[in-house]
């Protein structure tokens, strides 16, 4: 009778039993029915706290992915179905995100306090990749995960004034440092470490130990996503990422532009040479509409993201206006995704955290960190 007989005990035939079943497993949740998903993420191992008192029907239901505004859409569809029963008149459902550890590359242990790493990259800079990355790590946090952001474009930090970062980092112990907080999000930049206008006049072997510092020697707190805002190009940083760095996935940003796309398409093949999983692309200025007569032009091209995107059998997580609203956003330190929450933009930006995280949610889990460490000690 599995978890349902455990759970109910007698108080349900066999037959309702079945029924109860059927239907919370084999319901479809929009976020599932928009990314054209197989697998199915509710089963008897979703459910928890399952109760039937005369006919009122409850339980906890846990989500592998962070979404909590299709939350109350999952809940009237289960309870519309549920209640189609005889037996059932009222349903009352308890959500939890409960999001885990997923399979990095080969031969890179995980980092304790960051369940999975997402980085960011574009190949070419200037396609929008920093602002991509901060409203994508708001729309998590806003959809029930714990994020962080960690600015890994040495030469030229932008998240600082993104998010109105102005004040430095601290340190309880004299070696690590705390995160800044902005908007809910933890991030470390080191662009928070100098003054605005110091050129960062660096060769590859400190900027690459400068990441790894700033990586590790920040004091994460149980973070469910760290996202890492990568510099341009397939270089030293990307080199140390891949090699010393557990990434969970990956995501590239490009305009339609044939001149975005060839330096886009080098990053893509530089994380599958690497073992990176490719989340997605997103193509950013897309299209411009006029502020004046509302006409709507694709004037760096058409469908370059999406046309890659096939050509290279990963994921096209959408496209993104040029829009001045989110450049004025992102240089008034309020981005849109906080800023207009409620705007196309802000919800183009959320239907992209969905189908991220729901991609990493179907990951191979990582229980490196779940077992504890045993020690051998000599007598």
């Amino acid at each position: 009778m599995g978890i349902f007989s455990a759970l109910f005990g007698n108080k349900l035939t066999a037959e309702l039993q079945q029924k109860i079943e059927q239907i919370i497993t084999e319901y479809q949740n929009p976020l599932e029915e928009a990314v054209n998903a197989e697998k199915r993420f509710l089963s008897a191992k979703s459910l928890s706290e399952l109760t039937l008192k005369k006919d009122s029907l409850s339980f906890t239901l846990s989500l592998p992915y962070p979404c909590k505004s299709l939350w109350p859409s999952i809940e009237q569809a289960l309870s519309h179905e549920l209640t189609q029963l005889e037996e059932i008149q009222t349903v009352s459902i308890t959500f939890k995100t409960v999001i885990v550890a997923h399979d990095a590359q080969k031969n890179v242990s995980p980092l304790p306090e960051i369940k999975n790493i997402i980085a960011i990259a574009s190949g070419k800079g200037g396609v929008g990749k920093s602002t991509t990355t901060v409203n994508l790590a708001l729309a998590l946090q806003q959809e029930g995960a714990k994020v962080g952001i960690l600015d890994a474009d040495i030469y030229g930090p932008s998240i600082p004034t993104m998010l109105n970062l102005t004040e430095k980092p601290t340190s309880k112990d004299g070696k690590s440092m705390q995160p800044l907080s902005a908007y809910g999000l933890q991030v470390m930049s080191i662009g928070v470490l100098i003054e605005e206008d110091s050129p960062m006049i660096w060769r590859g072997p400190i900027v690459t130990q400068t990441l790894t510092q700033l990586l590790k020697e920040t004091q994460w707190e149980d973070l469910d996503y760290l996202i890492i805002d990568l510099p341009p190009g397939t270089g030293d940083v990307q080199l140390t990422l891949s090699q010393q760095i557990p990434v969970t996935g990956a995501v590239i940003v490009t305009t339609p532009q044939p001149v975005s796309l060839i330096d886009a398409k080098k990053g893509l093949k530089m994380f599958e040479k690497v073992e990176i999983p490719v989340l997605g692309i997103i193509e950013n200025m897309a299209t411009h509409i006029c502020s004046q007569c509302q006409h709507e032009e694709a004037i760096f091209g058409a469908n370059g993201g999406q046309e890659m995107a096939r050509q290279y059998s990963v994921d096209f997580l959408g496209s993104l206006p040029l829009d001045k609203r989110i450049r004025e956003d992102a240089d008034q330190g309020k981005p849109t995704v906080t800023a207009e929450p409620n705007s196309d933009v802000a919800q183009k930006y959320r239907n992209m955290a969905h189908q991220i995280s729901y991609k990493i949610g179907t990951q191979k889990r990582n229980y490196a960190n779940v077992f504890p460490k045993i020690e051998v000690l000599s007598s």
